[in-house]
Order: C-alpha cells, then structure tokens, then sequence
C-alpha cells in the first residue's frame, strides 16, 4: 500500500507518523537528513477521537510544526480507490485527504507500515536492540522486516544497482499459520473450531497471545489465569509460578520463530532479518532464551543457510518514522529524476 500526491524537495522539515493499532508515533523530520527525528512524540489511540486529533494535538504541542504543511503517514492496511485505509488493526478510520484538510497540510502521503520501517535501512543500525543469531555483517541480498503488534507486519527491502533500493510490502500476517508439535496442533485445532482459515496474526499479534492463553487453556481443561497480552508477558518474564502464561509465552515464541524462518526462505532474505514490531521489544529477555531461535533454525538442512542469516530484535516506533519520511522522500527524487530525463529527452 502506498499513495501519495507528488511529493516535493524543500527546506521546510515535513511531519511523519507510524500509525498503530495502540500507539501514534510523531516526528518532524528534515528533508537533509531523514535519519535524525525532531520533537518525537508517542500517543496512545485510545485518548483521541481519531488520527486527525492525535496529530493536531502534536502540532499544538511542537511549536516547529506549526509551520508544516506536507507529511506522510505510515499504516497496517490497504489503500481503497477512495483514500481510505482498509485495516482490521486500526482504531478509527483513516481518510487521508479529510486529515490533510483538518490539519491543513498541502500534501499528506500514505504508505504500508512495514513497508516504512523497510525504507529505514540506513538507520537501522543505530537501532538494534538484540543480536539473536547469524553473523554481525549481513552479505548482500534482500531483507526481511517483519515483527508483531496489534497485526503482524512483514516487508523485503531488496537492494539495487547504484544504491538504489526497492520493498516489497506484504500481507504475510494473512498467511495459514502452520503447527509443528502435537501441543501446536492442539492449539490449533482450537482455531479452527471457530474460523475456517487461521492467519498467522491471529496467534502472532497482542490480540493473538490473548488466544493462545485461552485456547491453551482449554487444551489443558484449565481456566486462564490472565486476561490481556500485557498482564501474560508481564506473569511470564516476572518468574512467578504462572505456569500458563510462561508456556503461553513460549508457545508464542516458538510460533513465532517457525513462522520467521519460512518467511525468511521464502523471500530469499540472505541479506539479513529484522524482528520490529511493539511486542517483541517489551519480551526481549524472555525472546533470548526461548525456543524462538532454535524454531527460526530448525528446517531441515536450510539450516545452515539459516545460519548465516543475521536475525536482530530492533526497535519499531522511531524507525517507523524514519522509514515513512524516508519512502516520502525518496519518492521525491524518483519524480524529480523522471521529470529531469522527460525534459533531458525533448528535441532542442
């Protein structure tokens, strides 16, 4: 998913926001030097009417934005003819021109998230939390970015001649979740009780783990013991004898790394795998030590491709921003060059 009017270089810095489904993350960013955020701010959706209001009040708040007038939104979802987004993980509708218009901007594009966080290569680097497995220097090739939020989100940065850059964005949150031990499969087949089809989000995301805690404990005839995503990771890293949200958490991660690893065969992301996402930064420790690497690992003998994957946890919420004003931007000079050979080409 991307839309956007034709973009255009100035010196006036442009507002960027990563949109999902519980927090809004704000940033001005300068066209010179789109790696490095001004005033960022983060928002919980839940306070705001919509996102029309969630950026209204950053701009009331960040006196330097009052001045902006162009700005490009990152989001779950697809674009419809009229605008719109299509999401199942969004809060409230997103319509880009009434948000233009409310904010009063000239221009306000709109690309896939993950797709975003894809275009923020170049600052990548400065933003990984984790190394879980895989060399420290990745060899050249496409890469992976994928990770959990309110969705699950997944693009491929593919690198060109010239240092040109192309991303793919996918919807492989929407792919069949696979099993692999019988107690997988259990759990499984308490999916498939209620929904023909089980996309991967469905246990792999906030609202997924909530699932899994409950259709564990109905394989085990037991009652859950917890009642949000966050109070089962929370019982889960503390150690406390919640026996069921550990194994909660572990059966996530174990999914997880399975489902990682057949993505990163399947786009050919020798290049490296960025874990994002807003969960994964929250279970850091517990993702180190669980039975997410070995899964990522275990296919058969692509594992020793496997191995020379680098695979790292990095932070989401600013490179979400930094990758939407980085598509924004070079988007910018892609139609810039175009326009510079149309006119390179008429007759004189």
């Amino acid at each position: 998913m991307s839309v956007s009017p034709r973009p255009h270089h100035g010196a006036a810095p442009l507002l960027a926001a990563d949109v999902g489904g519980t927090h809004v993350r704000v940033g001005l960013v300068d066209a010179c030097a789109p790696d490095t955020l001004q005033h960022y701010r983060r928002y919980a959706c839940a306070d705001f009417a919509g996102l029309a209001e969630v950026l209204q009040a950053y701009v009331v708040a960040v006196p330097a934005a009052a001045t902006v007038r162009r700005g490009v939104l990152a989001t779950a979802g697809h674009a419809r003819e009229d605008g719109s987004v299509l999401s199942v993980n969004l809060p409230w509708p997103v319509v880009p021109m009434h948000i233009r218009t409310a904010l009063g901007f000239d221009e306000l594009a709109l690309v896939n998230d993950f797709e975003a966080l894809a275009h923020a290569g170049a600052a990548t680097d400065a933003h990984v939390l984790l190394r879980l497995s895989g060399p420290e220097v990745a060899p050249a090739g496409p890469v992976l970015v994928v990770g959990p939020g309110t969705g699950l989100g997944a693009a491929v940065r593919i690198p060109g001649r010239h240092g040109l850059v192309q991303v793919l964005a996918t919807e492989a949150g929407q792919a069949s979740l696979t099993a692999t031990t019988d107690l997988e499969m259990a759990v499984l087949r308490e999916f498939l009780r209620e929904r023909r089809h089980v996309p991967i989000e469905h246990a792999l995301s906030g609202p997924g783990l909530l699932r899994l805690h409950l259709a564990l404990a109905r394989v085990r005839g037991i009652a859950p013991t917890q009642a949000t995503p966050d109070a089962i990771s929370a019982a889960a890293g503390a150690g406390a004898g919640d026996v069921l949200a550990h194994d909660t958490l572990e059966l996530f991660c174990a999914l997880l790394g399975g489902a990682v690893g057949d993505m990163a065969l399947l786009y050919g992301a020798r290049g490296g795998v960025q874990l994002a996402g807003g969960i994964l930064p929250q279970i850091r420790d517990f993702l180190a030590r669980s039975s997410f690497v070995p899964r990522f690992l275990d296919k058969g003998p692509m594992r020793e491709s496997l191995l020379r994957i680098p695979l790292t946890l990095v932070e989401h919420g600013q490179l979400g921003v930094i990758g939407a004003a980085s598509w924004y931007l070079a988007r910018g000079r892609d139609h810039d060059a175009h326009e510079q050979a149309r006119t390179d080409a008429r007759p004189t």
